[in-house]
């Protein structure tokens, strides 16, 4: 089934960070914001599955400028240094994507910091990379932050007293980081518009896209699932396609602040990019708010006064 794609404006000039950027929905839209003349900081846990990616993308695209810097999500210290090294270099970011993740481990697992894996590599590490790259968006001429969530939203809810999910569910707890991912963007979007940081901030789901994602938290390592075992639904599609509503996100001139962008198909899991429908929980202001006060105690990282 051909899907419209999407049409990205020449991003010459301009500087982008993808987290993530080694695999599945990371590297295809690292390919497409090169090939639209950007410049790409492929932000990944993982150098030298990194490199070889990044190997694979300028063979594609020799003259891709395409930088590769190491970050673990699931480190706030590993966030600092990578976010220290680029307010040490100054130079502006346009775009930052917030892409990188892990998906239903079987068994809870807690990072270095003590945080529920999930929580902090799917959510908790972006909010404090966003917070910390803050001075360099800003200086930007559009700059703009698109954060990755996904359909497993609607399973997500805030329990205020176990948002580490000590009550540990594989589906609910993805569903509260990629819930929060949600809440985030449109908190960051409120604001910005009240303290003047001039953002653009918006967030995108793929739908049921086949990446990686679905070995990296379920499998934990075990083999990837045989194609045969997708083409037993109709209702699945190939990064390229899946990349499109973060693409949209990330780089059209009609994205709307505060936007969710998803595929149009049946309910949600593929098809071209369009505005999404937030989950109820996503809508709730006062939980947003209450998130985003709540993401600066654990992480130390308080927007515009780092």
């Amino acid at each position: 089934m051909a899907t419209e794609d999407v049409h990205v404006p020449s991003l010459s000039g301009k500087l982008a960070i993808v987290t993530g950027a080694n695999s599945g929905l990371g590297f295809g839209l690292t390919g497409r914001l090169t090939a639209a003349g950007a410049e790409v900081v492929m932000a990944v846990r993982n150098l030298e599955k990194g490199e070889a990616a990044r190997s694979e993308l300028l063979a594609a695209n020799p003259a891709g400028r395409i930088r590769l810097e190491r970050i673990d999500l699931a480190s706030l210290a590993s966030v600092a240094d990578f976010a220290d090294a680029r307010l040490a270099d100054g130079r502006p970011i346009d775009i930052l994507l917030n892409n990188a993740g892990v998906m239903m481990p079987p068994k809870r697992e807690t990072t270095d910091d003590g945080f529920e894996l999930q929580f902090e590599s799917n959510y908790l590490g972006h909010y404090a990379l966003t917070g910390r790259l803050l001075p360099l968006l800003r200086a930007a001429e559009a700059p703009r932050v698109t954060s990755l969530s996904s359909i497993m939203a609607y399973f997500g809810r805030y329990d205020w007293s176990d948002l580490q999910s000590q009550k540990y569910s594989p589906t609910r707890s993805y569903g509260l980081s990629k819930l929060a991912m949600l809440s985030f963007a449109r908190e960051l979007q409120t604001r910005s518009d009240a303290n003047g940081w001039g953002l653009l901030s918006d967030a995108a789901h793929p739908g049921f896209t086949r990446t990686n994602l679905q070995t990296s938290g379920p499998r934990r390592g075990k083999a990837a699932l045989p194609p045969k075992t997708y083409h037993r639904t109709l209702f699945w599609q190939l990064v390229e396609t899946g990349i499109l509503p973060a693409l949209y996100a990330a780089t059209s001139p009609d994205a709307e602040p505060g936007g969710y962008y998803g595929p149009d198909g049946f309910m949600g899991l593929t098809g071209a990019s369009h505005r999404a429908r937030e989950p109820k929980a996503a809508r709730n202001a006062a939980d947003a708010a209450r998130l985003f006060d709540e993401s600066a105690r654990l992480s130390g990282v308080t927007f515009g006064r780092n």
